[in-house]
């Protein structure tokens, strides 16, 4: 893949599993908050798949659009967008009652300037969700990061496993949950708490993040030295498959990969790709941020891209110094300070 349309391409191929469950969801589908890092390759996706499927369905995408170049894209694949402010009242109002929800809005970078901000948009606004599209099935994109550091062979945190978030971020993130949670019970909506853990994009990423350290010869820092992460086609598959998961009370999925990662080994992968010399600071701490996805895994297979798949094609990445988003993951920051 030498550019980012191309890599667009091959994350919104969709597979016969999904091209086969789309066409069992009933109804149409809108994903709010769709112009994230994952919400336009998402609605891609799922496009395409309807079009394979030769079904009638539509994609609604609704979010600010901060960058127009993503409404426009979506347009063009013939998903109808609407550059709506989530928290304007009125806004909100106008949006139409669509059967199946895939709601990915929230914020979590810049929250130690702005708690009160990311307690709105993490925990407030998931109530008015909730109570608008109170008929309808609704994914909702939450977080690994609302379990607690867990021991390194451990396996991860199960979806039974207590939470114990650490940090403001990871606090409102378990509220998102939480308020969707009582509005199912109150009003018997079909949810699915879907708990991602490092989606990876060729241009942003822990692995990203890693190979560009190699490849610049600058320290990793490896205090935090294990990891889960799932190619992003894969994660937004699961998302759309998932529509058909949905219950009440609600359902919680771990997505993630199913390997414990070690970003020593993985960073002299890279070195030995690249070439380079590897230089670490820190030492691996006995606790990391992990997830158990088996049962991910039971219901929808296993993610097409291998690890090492996703170590390659980064890594071809940034050594042809190829376009890259400015967001970093901090998947090494342990005090949940974003």
């Amino acid at each position: 893949m030498k550019n980012a349309r191309e890599l667009d391409d091959f994350m919104c191929r969709p597979s016969p599993a999904l091209i086969d469950d789309i066409s069992k969801i009933k109804g149409d589908i809108m994903v709010l908050g769709a112009g994230g890092k994952m919400g336009p390759t998402l609605c891609k996706l799922a496009a395409n798949a309807i079009k394979e499927a030769g079904i009638s369905k539509k994609i609604y995408a609704a979010s600010r659009f901060s960058d127009a170049s993503h409404a426009h894209d979506l347009t063009s694949h013939g998903i109808k967008v609407f550059q709506t402010d989530l928290l304007n009242e009125d806004q909100l109002g106008r949006l139409p009652h669509i059967p199946n929800i895939i709601y990915m809005a929230g914020r979590k970078f810049g929250t130690s300037d702005d708690q009160s901000l990311t307690w709105v948009m993490n925990s407030y606004l998931p109530g008015r969700i909730a109570d608008k599209f109170r008929h309808s099935s609704i994914v909702v994109f939450s977080t690994g990061n609302v379990y607690p550091f867990v021991d390194v062979d451990s396996g991860g945190s199960r979806e039974d496993s207590p939470t114990g978030p650490v940090g403001i971020y990871a606090n409102t993130c378990l509220g998102r949950e939480n308020v969707f949670r009582y509005f199912s019970k109150q009003y018997g909506t079909p949810v699915l708490m879907f708990r991602l853990n490092y989606a990876i994009d060729l241009r942003y990423g822990v692995l990203l993040e890693i190979a560009k350290t190699i490849y610049s010869g600058k320290p990793l820092d490896i205090t935090t030295g294990y990891f889960n992460i799932i190619w992003q086609g894969f994660a937004n598959e699961v998302a759309i498959r998932g529509l058909l998961h949905c219950d009440s009370p609600p359902k919680i999925l771990n997505v993630t990969g199913t390997e414990t990662v070690s970003a020593r080994e993985t960073a002299l992968k890279f070195a030995r790709i690249f070439n380079k010399e590897v230089k670490f600071t820190g030492s691996e701490q006995s606790t990391a941020l992990l997830s158990n996805a088996g049962h991910c895994r039971h219901l929808f297979g296993e993610s097409p891209v291998s690890v090492d798949q996703m170590i390659e094609m980064v890594a071809d990445w940034v050594a042809n110094d190829r376009e890259t988003l400015d967001k970093p993951t901090h998947f090494q920051e342990r005090e949940g300070k974003f």
